[in-house]
């Protein structure tokens, strides 16, 4: 059996030409086995196709048998995306909001939106749990778009009291390749009030290198809309010099993963001060994810990082505790390091960083 999988792989997978272009196939083989995996035609060929799309999951062009666990995580899967598809209709998504300090002025420049799902039986699930599964089946389109309609609100009513602060955004790969994006922002905020200048949109490093003439167009036209654009999880990809610094961005923002062992890490120190010094020479501002130690934050203040983001200053909070922490600023020297102290009264502690 195994063997005529092989073989039929191997098959397939020699090229054949049609009209004088050579053409590769490939396929995704699932197996049940009479009568361990079902005891008449329509089980086994159920239990085939539940294996056919593991083989898909796992690579594809690949073979794989049928188990039993194969069926309990289709069935989970499809209670997550029934679930999933009811979440949105019934205002189960909240966001919740992460500053990004200026290490100069020890003050918000920006928060970045988060999105959050609570379900109402399970509680809180993490957005790796169904942020893939939303880009899987169509879903983030929609829920990305509420996202950004329900930050530039958010944003639009604390310019309306006094606190003005830029709103970072975050889109999918999916988002970013919709040819309705550039629309669909010009329309948000519009209906929302808020001014293109106020809004940054985070997009992946890996999502911008793929189809580049058509991604580097949508760059231009989101720029030329007054919208600023951020690199996100710079370093993980793998960016060509000569295409970066065609882009019409204004901001790289480190991976939290080169933060993470500093300041003791010498490769991750070595990488994050060449992506500053390569910034610098491109005119771009950097913002390094995953700050949650004193030691980090001193070692990238002491390299010229223009902006701090993470635990050491503040988890993801609501809405509607952004103005506090807009009314402070932290200080990296002093007495008491990493301590938010209110603008209008230099002594009076808001809160303390995390340690």
């Amino acid at each position: 059996m195994l063997v005529v999988a092989r073989r039929i792989l191997h098959h397939i997978r020699r090229p054949f030409v049609i009209n004088g272009r050579e053409v590769i196939l490939t396929t995704s083989i699932g197996i049940a086995v009479y009568p361990e995996d079902g005891e008449d035609a329509a089980t086994l060929l159920k239990h085939a196709d539940t294996a056919m799309y593991h083989a898909k999951d796992s690579g594809r062009d690949n073979y794989q048998l049928y188990s039993a666990s194969l069926t309990e995580q289709a069935t989970r899967r499809m209670e997550m995306e029934a679930r999933l598809r009811a979440a949105l209709e019934h205002g189960e998504f909240s966001l919740v909001y992460q500053p990004q300090v200026d290490v100069r002025t020890g003050t918000i420049k920006s928060v970045e939106a988060l999105i959050r799902w609570t379900h109402p039986v399970q509680g809180m699930i993490p957005p790796l749990d169904f942020i893939p599964l939303a880009e899987e089946i169509g879903l983030i389109l929609p829920i990305g778009n509420w996202v950004l309609r329900t930050a530039c609100a958010d944003a639009a009513r604390w310019m309306h009291d006094g606190n003005s602060v830029r709103i970072a955004v975050n889109l999918s790969p999916v988002q970013f390749r919709d040819p309705a994006l550039v629309g669909t922002v010009a329309d948000v905020l519009e209906q929302t009030g808020l001014a293109a200048a106020f809004l940054d949109l985070e997009v992946t490093e890996s999502a911008v290198m793929e189809y580049t003439d058509v991604n580097l167009a949508t760059l231009h036209a989101l720029r030329k809309a007054g919208v600023r654009i951020a690199l996100d999880d710079f370093g993980t990809g793998y960016s060509s010099l000569s295409y970066l610094k065609r882009m019409p961005i204004s901001n790289l923002k480190v991976d939290r993963s080169f933060v993470s062992g500093l300041p003791h890490d010498s490769e991750n120190l070595a990488i994050v001060r060449a992506i500053l010094a390569m910034a610098a020479s491109l005119g771009f501002s950097v913002t390094a994810e995953g700050v949650e130690t004193l030691e980090q934050a001193l070692v990238l203040k002491a390299m010229d990082c223009a902006f701090l983001q993470g635990y050491f200053f503040s988890k993801p909070v609501p809405a509607n505790e952004i103005p506090r922490l807009l009314s402070c600023r932290w200080t990296l020297d002093g007495p008491n390091p990493g301590e938010c102290v209110e603008l209008s009264a230099a002594s009076t502690p808001l809160l303390r960083a995390a340690r």
